[in-house]
């Protein structure tokens, strides 16, 4: 197995409030750093780690590069909760900046269209994405493997869901079904991951979507449809603004493939200009993206070894599984569960609906641990110890006792100790992150390798601009042409 980390943290100022200044310097180009970009927001990091034989050198490598970000952004915070910290209005939170070369200009294009289609504030929400790929598989392993992690994942925001609560300030505006924790705090009492949930990255455009799962084929028809498929609403608001400004890259119902939502994807690494969609089609699933793990303030870089061994478990339970082909009115229940989940996931007696029948949350959670469990020993008599029958066990006794689980525990500490304020409580736990993680000091060879790959990409994003010669809206034809999206058929003489 192989695996690597995305983790996106916004900075934030000490007092709590997102932090409006540019991507420092000292981390080099967003538009071509390998392991440190920005996400949505010029404020919002995303830490990048490679591909990872074993979970130890995965963790190890993210801690290196958190610590070399915290000596690069002053006093400022990461913020370690996955819901927001305190946001100005909405049109003050600041795009990701990646340049003046078409590319550049793409990325920043692309996100303007995400502030108007879905507003700026939800796309601050931040979470880790998990990576992971065995050699062997072809696309129908990995999509028999997707096509059950949509069935089961409201395991894992059960077990690891840690948003139930957020700052009045994410919701301004918006209805919203939260109830009053304190002051300035909502919150869903027997909540998991708000930032699954109906408030999170939800919308009611990408709703009219039955993505099929059941090959390469039907998953390409499905976001081909989408990506060429003029929306109305989208249409109104144009690619450009009277003042001859880009409003998006597209009026179509996703701008790119990237705009697609979901908790877990099938992925290729792409060649320099091209389609994520094409890569797939022409060469494969390289990997698949697990999307739905909320960051654990608990954890200093916001997940657990325990919790990568259980994910590599339960990832490897739902290939070797048996995976029926997924239909509209599944597809349509599943989206039930992971609301319901994110939403009621602790509230006692809580039923899902699988099949056409409804069973308790727990039952069937229990059901699917104890498949995982012969997975857990087999890969523990491989690689040694008992890490992944820990974390399968540790699993079990969460669904007899949910009090100890991240959600619980987050309105626990926020009640207890933090006067009932969720800004509160993600401070400090960023503030003991902070300081846990500069106690353990970069080693010279490591902080100048960050330093290199900095300057180097200062460099590249130079050389990028210097290279293009045709205007942006040539680039941006060019690229969404929907042709890019196929691949032609080869020569059979070649």
């Amino acid at each position: 197995m192989r695996r690597g980390i995305e983790k996106e943290s916004l900075r934030s100022l000490p007092g709590g409030e997102l932090a409006l200044t540019p991507h420092p310097a000292a981390l080099g180009s967003a538009l071509t750093n390998e392991h440190i970009t920005t996400d949505f927001s010029e404020s919002q990091l995303e830490l990048i780690t490679g591909v990872h034989a074993d979970v130890e050198s995965c963790l190890a490598e993210l801690t290196r590069i958190h610590q070399f970000v915290y000596p690069a952004i002053g006093e400022e915070l990461l913020w370690v909760g996955s819901m927001p910290c305190g946001l100005p209005a909405d049109e003050t939170i600041p795009i990701g900046r990646y340049g003046s070369s078409n590319i550049g200009r793409a990325k920043s294009v692309y996100r303007m269209g995400l502030g108007h289609r879905y507003g700026r504030r939800m796309q601050t929400i931040s979470g880790i994405h998990y990576n992971w790929s065995m050699p062997g598989l072809s696309n129908d392993d990995y999509f028999a493997l997707i096509r059950n992690f949509r069935r089961h994942s409201f395991l894992l925001l059960y077990l690891f869901g840690a948003s139930p609560a957020l700052c009045s300030s994410f919701v301004e505006g918006r209805e919203h079904r939260l109830e009053v924790f304190k002051g300035h705090t909502l919150h869903m009492p027997h909540g998991t991951s708000l930032r699954m949930g109906r408030l999170g990255y939800q919308s009611d455009a990408q709703a009219t979507l039955a993505v099929s799962y059941n090959s390469l084929e039907s998953y390409g028809a499905s976001l081909q449809d989408a990506l060429t498929r003029p929306y109305p609403p989208y249409e109104a608001l144009g690619i450009l603004n009277p003042g001859g400004e880009y409003n998006q890259l597209a009026t179509t119902l996703l701008q790119i493939e990237n705009e697609f939502y979901g908790t877990i994807r099938p992925k290729r690494v792409i060649r320099r200009g091209e389609r994520p969609l094409h890569a797939l089609r022409e060469r494969g699933v390289e990997y698949v993206e697990v999307r739905c793990m909320d960051l654990d303030p608990f954890v200093p870089v916001g997940i657990a070894a325990s919790t990568m061994r259980f994910l590599d478990v339960f990832l490897l339970h739902c290939l070797l599984a048996d995976s029926a082909p997924d239909t509209p009115q599944e597809i349509a229940a599943l989206g039930r569960n992971q609301h319901r989940t994110a939403e009621r996931g602790r509230e006692p007696g809580l039923l899902l609906l699988r099949g056409s029948t409804e069973v308790p949350l727990v039952q069937w959670g229990a059901e699917v641990l104890e498949q995982c469990a012969p997975i857990a020993a087999a890969l523990d008599a491989v690689h040694g110890g008992h890490g992944h029958r820990d974390a399968v066990d540790a699993a079990a006794g969460a669904l007899a006792q949910p009090q100890g689980l991240p959600s619980a525990r987050v309105l626990s500490a926020m009640r207890d100790e933090h006067d009932g304020s969720y800004v509160r409580f993600v401070k400090a736990q960023s503030l003991k992150t902070r300081q846990l993680l500069t106690q353990q000091p970069l080693d010279d060879e490591a902080r100048a390798h960050f330093e290199r790959l900095a300057a180097e990409s200062i460099d590249e994003q130079r050389r990028c601009e210097a290279a293009d010669t045709e205007p942006f809206e040539t680039y941006r034809q060019q690229y969404l042409a929907p042709e890019r999206l196929w691949v032609r058929p080869r020569d059979p003489a070649r």
